[in-house]
C-alpha cells in the first residue's frame, strides 16, 4: 500500500514536469535562428500563421521538439530498466555499450545496405535494435556465471569494454568510406539530432507507444528484482526469464531513441537519479518522473545546444555530456 500523501506529491512532481516541458517547448519555438514573436506562437498553432510561420512551426521545429522528447523518454525508460536490472546506479544503455551496438550497426547498415530513401527512416531503427540486442546478448552471456547466475558488475565492466571496441571498429569502418557518409554517422556519433521532419516521428512513435507502458507495467517485477534473487524466488519469479524480458525492452527503447537521435549517452543515468531524489526508490512512483525528466533533459539540451549557441549550434548529445559526465563521476566518488 503506497502513502496517500506520496502518490499526491508524485502528481504534483508530474505536473510540474509537464509545465516544465512545455515552457521549454514553447522557449524552443521561439527563440530558434528566424525568430518569431512569442505573441504569434498560439495564433500559429491554431492555423492563423503565414505559409513561412507554418513551415518554420509546423514542418521544422515542432516535429524536432517530440522526437526530442521521445527519445529521452526512452532512454531514461532504458536506464531506469538497467540500474534495477544491475542494482547499480551508474548503468546506461551509453555508457555499458548498447548504444555502441546499435551504432556499430546503423553505420553497417547505411553504408553497404542500401534501402530506398523512403523506406529507410523506418528500417533504421530495426537495424539499431539489432546491432543494440546482438551487442546485449553478447555481454550477458559473458557476465554470466553457471554457479553465481547473472553477474550485475561483472556486466558493467565488459558493457564498458564493449562500448570502447565498438566505437573503435566504428571509426575503422567509416575510415574508407565516401566523405558525405563519413559527414552523416560524425553527427551521429556527436549526438546530433538529425531526424527532424514527421517521417522520424512516425518511425520512433510505434516503439514508444508500445514500450513505455509494458515498462510500467513491469515496475513491480523491477521491484521484485530489487530486493535480490532470493526474495524473487522466494516469490515465485523465474529471474532469468524475466530479466532477460526486461533486457530487451531496455535494448528497444535505447536503439529507438538512438536510431533518431544518435549516440546520446548520460540521459538514462541522470535521468533515474533525478527521479529516486524527487520521490523514492519504487518502481511504481519514480519511473514516471524518470521517463519525464529524461525527456525535458533532452529537450533542454537540445534548446540550449541549437539556439544559444546559434548559428553553427552544439550538438545534444555533447551539451548533455558536459553535464553528464561531472554527474558520472560525482556518483562513482560517492558510491
Amino acid at each position: 500500500m503506497i502513502d496517500p500523501a506520496i502518490i499526491k506529491k508524485q502528481r504534483l512532481i508530474i505536473l510540474t514536469l509537464f509545465l516544465t516541458i512545455l515552457i521549454t517547448s514553447l522557449l524552443n519555438l521561439i527563440i530558434a535562428n528566424s525568430t518569431l514573436s512569442i505573441k504569434r506562437i498560439i495564433p500559429i498553432l491554431f492555423g492563423q500563421g503565414t505559409f513561412k510561420e507554418n513551415f518554420v512551426i509546423f514542418s521544422i521545429r515542432l516535429p524536432r521538439i517530440i522526437i526530442t522528447l521521445l527519445a529521452g523518454m526512452a532512454l531514461a525508460a532504458a536506464g531506469s530498466i538497467l540500474q534495477s536490472l544491475t542494482r547499480n546506479d551508474l548503468a546506461d544503455p551509453g555508457i555499458i555499450g548498447i548504444n555502441s551496438g546499435a551504432g556499430f550497426a546503423v553505420a553497417l547498415f547505411f553504408l553497404y545496405f542500401p534501402v530506398q530513401a523512403g523506406k529507410f527512416i523506418y528500417f533504421l531503427p530495426l537495424a539499431a535494435f539489432t546491432g543494440a540486442l546482438v551487442t546485449a546478448i553478447l555481454i550477458y552471456l559473458f557476465s554470466y556465471n553457471k554457479n553465481n547466475g547473472f553477474q550485475a558488475i561483472k556486466l558493467i565492466l565488459i558493457g564498458v569494454g564493449f562500448s570502447t571496441a565498438l566505437s573503435g571498429a566504428m571509426i575503422v569502418l567509416i575510415s574508407s568510406a565516401d566523405k558525405t557518409k563519413v559527414e552523416f554517422i560524425s553527427r551521429w556519433l556527436a549526438g546530433d539530432i538529425w531526424g527532424t521532419d514527421w517521417s522520424f516521428v512516425l518511425a520512433i512513435l510505434p516503439w514508444i507507444l508500445v514500450l513505455l507502458p509494458l515498462v510500467l507495467y513491469k515496475s513491480n517485477s523491477l521491484n521484485i528484482l530489487a530486493l535480490g534473487n532470493e526474495v524473487a524466488v522466494g516469490l515465485g519469479m523465474n529471474i532469468k526469464k524475466e530479466q532477460i524480458n526486461l533486457l530487451i525492452i531496455a535494448v528497444a527503447l535505447a536503439a529507438s531513441a538512438v536510431s533518431i537521435t544518435g549516440g546520446i549517452a548520460f540521459i538514462g543515468l541522470m535521468a533515474p537519479h533525478i527521479a529516486k531524489s524527487l520521490i523514492g526508490k519504487r518502481n511504481q512512483l519514480y519511473l514516471p518522473v524518470a521517463i519525464l525528466t529524461g525527456g525535458w533533459l533532452l529537450l533542454l539540451a537540445d534548446t540550449i545546444g541549437k539556439n544559444i549557441f546559434a548559428p553553427q549550434g552544439i550538438a545534444a548529445g555533447i551539451m548533455v555530456a558536459i553535464i553528464g559526465a561531472p554527474y558520472f563521476i560525482y556518483l562513482i566518488t560517492v558510491n
